[in-house]
């Protein structure tokens, strides 16, 4: 495992949670807190675990974001209840309770804005 490769990615993390914390605790809006809070959250999924596989693998992106689509699927058929979980506030909150079609459409944004960003740094000569 190369760690050190990995490690440019650690101020891309730490960033991002602090806004999702942030958009969490202080953003109660119709657009923010919904939408681009669901863009980041896949965008800083990434950006974790490329800390710890940061050239594999190459569709980390695809990856990452077809699982946030399984996540909102399994929100469509109440997984949580299905499980006997309702009560359980974290699981609750960490696999989501209402299904939404925007959602994955946010999904699929941030998912592509990782990997366009990654192509772009891959791209720049003074990268390598």
């Amino acid at each position: 495992m190369k760690i050190k490769a990995g490690i440019k990615y650690i101020p891309v993390f730490i960033i991002l949670l602090a806004a999702e914390f942030f958009i969490g605790e202080f953003v109660h809006d119709n657009f923010i807190r919904p939408y681009i809070g669901d863009v980041l959250v896949v965008i800083l999924i990434c950006a974790f675990l490329r800390i710890f596989l940061p050239k594999k693998p190459k569709f980390l992106p695809l990856f990452t974001t077809l699982f946030a689509v399984l996540l909102e699927i399994m929100q469509y058929f109440d997984f949580v209840s299905l499980l006997g979980l309702e009560n359980n506030r974290i699981i609750s909150i960490a696999l989501g309770r209402t299904f939404d079609i925007k959602d994955i459409i946010c999904y699929i944004a941030g998912g592509t804005i990782f990997f366009a960003a990654e192509r772009i740094i891959r791209r720049n000569p003074h990268e390598h």
